[in-house]
């Protein structure tokens, strides 16, 4: 569909997991794309330490991931499907059990290293006819012109396209030259982040313990160790991520004590601040917020990335739905309806988590909070409704995330 007075469709600022997917969805539509990626992404290496950072990607984000052509790589090389999650209050240990067939489901989700999976849709950028990767580079500036937008790189080139979309993470430079206000809630608190090694082995539980302060949550790795995310008050978390092998394994073994095992090692460690974030608006004229760039989300549910996801696979069934609008330029209509449509999504998910959160930290609220897990889990339309929304499977996602082909979708285009 490209037109004559632009070198490309679409161009996609950041090559991180949710710009490298939202191109390689688009790329497989038959839309002209071009990247900016400031760094180019390392080859992952399936023999090597596991990365520390890593994502619980849910089933209709998996579906997402197939149709841009990367899930059968990401499942070949390392990753660790989870049928069961548990989930307590500290001194409550019953707390609440999901298993997957319970909700005929395959699975939960699958616990994936984030480097595998950029370096996944890389693999399929890099092999594609349709797409110009333009790495190391970034936007310096852009414009609208007729029917379109001009950007400027930092390399002195020029490019053009009908629709620019802005994946560049939390700080994207973009939003910020749209001068696009974000709502940011600071909670004061950073996720210390390492994979530990326990006895027995995780042999594919995600595990979650409310304790005061934060949720430590232990989540299986492809070779039995867990990918840990413990989340603490900023004051705690310094001291901790300086302790001796050791002594944190004296900690961090009280902390977990009666769960997927005894931590028994543990790689290194790293953490992260925590914070909510959420833009006023999600698309101004021909551009697209994207992923982190438009919300960034408590990693108490898991979801950071899997909204991201959600919002490329919108993105590209909103343009399908009307080619003709998006080939006479009436872009930034189509944005304002996707906008609407994810922005609502990603406020109930944002929102709950907050609350989610809020509830969970202060100590003197244990025996309320063990209460309301009792009662979820006595409700089967709660339970129900929560596995969906996390499982990517709620009523407004996107057709692909519910199970709809590229092939079906394409047909809206005729």
């Amino acid at each position: 569909m490209t037109g004559k007075s632009h070198d490309v469709d679409v161009i996609v600022a950041g090559g991180g997991m949710v710009g490298a997917a939202t191109a390689c969805l688009l790329l497989r539509c038959g839309f002209a794309v071009a990247v900016v990626e400031a760094r180019q992404p390392p080859r992952f290496d399936p023999e090597g330490e596991p990365g520390m950072r890593v994502s619980a990607i849910s089933p209709g984000s998996a579906r997402v991931l197939d149709q841009a052509g990367a899930w059968r790589e990401i499942e070949k090389q390392r990753s660790c499907p989870y049928r069961r999650m548990h989930v307590e209050e500290a001194g409550h240990p019953d707390g609440l059990d999901f298993e997957s067939v319970s909700f005929g489901l395959e699975r939960l989700g699958t616990i994936v290293e984030n480097d595998l999976v950029q370096s996944a849709l890389w693999s399929v950028l890099e092999n594609h006819p349709l797409v110009d990767v333009l790495c190391p580079a970034t936007i310096q500036s852009f414009h609208e012109i007729k029917q379109g937008v001009e950007v400027a790189l930092s390399d002195g080139r020029r490019l053009s396209a009908r629709l620019l979309v802005a994946a560049e993470g939390a700080t994207s430079p973009l939003r910020r030259q749209l001068g696009i206000r974000q709502d940011v809630w600071e909670y004061n608190q950073q996720g210390i982040v390492c994979a530990v090694t326990t006895d027995p082995p995780n042999l594919g539980v995600a595990w979650q313990r409310f304790l005061p302060g934060g949720p430590l949550a232990f989540l299986p790795l492809a070779d039995g160790r867990s990918s840990m995310v413990w989340t603490r008050p900023a004051d705690e978390a310094g001291p901790l991520l300086s302790l001796p092998d050791d002594p944190f394994l004296d900690v961090l073994s009280e902390a977990a004590e009666g769960g997927v095992g005894k931590p028994v090692a543990v790689g290194p460690r790293a953490g992260f601040p925590l914070a909510m974030r959420l833009s006023e608006c999600y698309s101004s004229g021909r551009v697209a917020l994207l992923g982190d760039a438009a919300h960034v989300v408590h990693p108490l549910a898991g979801q950071g990335v899997n909204l991201g996801l959600a919002d490329a696979a919108a993105l590209v069934e909103t343009l399908l739905s009307a080619r003709h609008a998006v080939a006479e330029g009436n872009v930034p209509e189509l944005l304002a309806k996707w906008q609407r449509w994810r922005r609502s999504e990603s406020q109930v998910m944002a929102g709950g988590t907050h609350a989610i959160r809020a509830l969970f930290t202060p100590s003197a609220l244990s025996g309320i909070r063990a209460f309301g897990l009792r009662q979820v889990g006595k409700s089967w339309l709660a339970r129900d409704f929560f596995i969906r929304q996390a499982a990517g499977l709620g009523r407004n996602a996107p057709r692909m995330a519910r199970g709809d082909s590229l092939k079906a979708l394409l047909r809206l285009r005729a």
